[in-house]
């Protein structure tokens, strides 16, 4: 497949992997997202796994969506999709722990053809030190 920067014909390592990923992303910094999701101009959806979610906290308004669930819930031509998940056009910003899986995740949503699905840089952690709103976890 050419043209396509994550199938290759040879094996590469994560780094540049990540690399090649991200150079068809049009990442968001933390603030920028935070005005994009109060704007109703972006979904934002935490990844992280429920441990980290619970040890850090949350971020108000972002759909919490597991990893191993993420293509079946945002897909909105699935049967099991989100109700937020309404059109392919949809900006959705990915949001792990530190920066790194969302990109991964971001790339398999555009596969899905939600073009316009990016992620947050430095993830969760950048969100926390911008000073950004964290609610806490339900217990």
């Amino acid at each position: 497949m050419t043209g396509d920067p994550v199938v290759t014909e040879h094996p590469v390592g994560i780094d540049e992997l990540l690399e090649r990923v991200r150079a068809g992303l049009d990442r968001i910094e933390a603030e920028a997202a935070h005005d994009a999701a109060r704007a109703g101009d972006a979904l934002l959806v935490d990844i992280r796994y429920a441990a980290l979610r619970e040890r850090d906290g949350l971020i108000p308004g972002a759909l919490v969506v597991e990893r191993n669930e993420l293509e079946w819930r945002l897909d909105p031509q699935g049967s099991h999709r989100a109700p937020e998940a309404t059109s392919h056009d949809l900006r959705v910003v990915v949001v792990c722990n530190e920066g790194y899986a969302s990109s991964l995740a971001a790339v398999s949503l555009r596969q899905l053809g939600l073009h316009r699905a990016t992620d947050l840089v430095g993830g969760f952690q950048a969100w926390r030190t911008a000073g950004l709103p964290v609610g806490t976890a339900p217990s």
